[in-house]
């Protein structure tokens, strides 16, 4: 599925509004714009942040929320997960189970709003929510101690199409990438192979799960490790689905 037939579709299902634009902030490391290339990297952190959830205050109305495990400490360093809404929501989607997943997982998480109503990319261009996650990012691994070794990135419909875009092209970065019911894939500038997990409803009538089904089979093609998790229901992220995922991402199996 190329990008304008995935905006076609996005458009035709209805997925969120197109309107309630944000303006971006650049991070410390621009990139081009056009490019899903972050530049931000893991440093030796200064005052930890607080454990439990958080703001981080980049961003106004939209902003980044930030969830620290309790006994966090620098000489720790912990996986960090970062998490991307679907379209016409918010990084609060998330919270409202998956901050007790991180505590158990003794996992960072970080979740950025799109700075419009869904990612750039829906309207054909990487370019301020690149900035505002390498912001987000450059944030974060000053107020944590973070593991390079395990920085994933996931999300839920376009979240899940960007989460993809962003992993792809930043495998020096994230090594594990989690999409849930994803539609556009772009495997436009790849670096690194990381390791993906994909899953998708099979009665989904918002994103075809044929799309998908077609996608894993190009991902795999292009050499990516691929586990493809389908499930009976619609358009959502049922909780073992959501449990199979920090499986997963702890090295387990789905």
């Amino acid at each position: 599925m190329n990008r304008r037939e995935f905006m076609a579709l996005s458009a035709f299902a209805g997925i969120g509004s197109l309107t309630g634009c944000v303006d971006g902030t650049t991070g410390s490391n621009p990139q081009p714009r056009g490019s899903a290339r972050l530049g931000s990297r893991p440093v030796l952190p200064g005052t930890l942040a607080p454990a439990g959830i958080q703001t981080l205050g980049l961003g106004g109305s939209r902003d980044a929320l930030l969830y620290v495990p309790t006994g966090h400490v620098v000489s720790e360093p912990l996986p960090l997960l970062v998490l991307l809404h679907g379209a016409g929501t918010s990084a609060s989607q998330w919270f409202g189970s998956y901050g007790a997943r991180a505590e158990a997982a003794r996992m960072i998480v970080l979740a950025p709003d799109s700075r419009r109503s869904t990612w750039d990319m829906f309207f054909g261009e990487f370019g301020p929510d690149i900035d505002f996650i390498d912001q987000a990012l450059d944030a974060t691994f000053g107020r944590c101690s973070v593991d390079p070794s395990r920085i994933a990135v996931g999300g839920f419909s376009d979240g899940a199409s960007y989460a993809l875009a962003l992993g792809i092209a930043n495998g020096d970065l994230f090594n594990r990438i989690v999409a849930f019911s994803p539609g556009f894939l772009s495997i436009d500038e790849p670096i690194g192979r990381p390791s993906i997990l994909v899953s998708h409803a099979t009665d989904d009538t918002v994103l075809p799960v044929a799309v998908t089904r077609g996608n894993v089979a190009r991902l795999r093609a292009s050499g990516y490790p691929v586990e493809f998790l389908e499930f009976t229901g619609g358009h959502a992220v049922p909780a073992s689905v959501s449990d199979a995922a920090f499986r997963w991402l702890a090295g387990g199996s789905i």
